[in-house]
């Protein structure tokens, strides 16, 4: 369940732990609020209207996107420090993409209202969204080179090992559904019919477990050693 976390020291402590007590000025101050959700809670829902910039301070979330179909792809997973919102705030336009939380985590959210009166021309604000926004630049290029040098069974424990822990490196589930194979493959850029070759590889070495309905890990250790390091973490 959504719930706004009413404490001052807390916020403080994230805002010096992420380096963001300069960002805003001080009339910003009163108008920044904590939340935290829940695994499997929604930040913020493709096509609603937007009204917050939300700073990831703590946790994992999901980004995905639904075709008019009902289809829907993953697009990135999301570690701190993250914003979701700015594209939406600069462009005043509504939610492009679904964001869901993958473990428990905490957001900082700021109201566009008071953004547009007190950040419009502040430097250190500004300079904070292009920083951020050119980031997420780099790393999709990162993201597109990765898939394209890498083979599928790299990108597939990168994928399964991204979906298991948090940013702390905590397990989340060791549990993957089957009906999230095709967003998998999509997400890694092969087809479903290769992916699921390379699972009954992962299953034959005991990496994973296939059941009727889901895949579950047996071989954290075995996955990392083929990943090297999950760049869907960061994507």
């Amino acid at each position: 369940m959504v719930k706004k976390l009413e404490d001052e020291k807390l916020m403080t402590s994230y805002l010096k732990k992420h380096q963001l007590q300069n960002v805003f000025p001080k009339e910003m101050e009163s108008y920044l609020a904590l939340y935290s959700y829940e695994q499997g809670e929604l930040i913020c829902h493709q096509g609603d209207s937007a009204g917050h910039l939300f700073i990831l301070v703590k946790g994992k979330i999901k980004v995905y996107t639904t075709s008019v179909e009902g289809k829907t792809l993953i697009l990135s997973f999301k570690t701190p420090l993250e914003v979701i919102g700015d594209i939406e705030y600069i462009q005043e336009i509504d939610i492009i993409n679904t964001v869901e939380a993958v473990s428990s985590l905490t957001v900082i959210a700021v109201p566009y209202k008071w953004l547009k009166k007190y950040c419009e021309n502040y430097p250190p604000f500004l300079r904070f969204l292009l920083g951020i926004i050119t980031q997420k630049f780099y790393i999709k290029s990162d993201f597109l080179s990765f898939n394209l040098m890498h083979s599928v069974e790299v990108r597939l424990a990168s994928y399964l090992l991204s979906h298991s822990f948090d940013e702390m490196h905590s397990l989340v589930t060791g549990v993957h559904t089957t009906e999230s194979l095709k967003d998998a493959a999509n997400l890694i850029g092969t087809s479903y019919r290769h992916l699921n070759r390379v699972l009954l590889q992962f299953n034959k070495k005991g990496l994973v477990e296939r059941r009727s309905k889901s895949i579950v890990i047996k071989d954290w250790e075995g996955l990392k050693e083929i990943a090297g390091h999950s760049l869907y973490e960061k994507s």
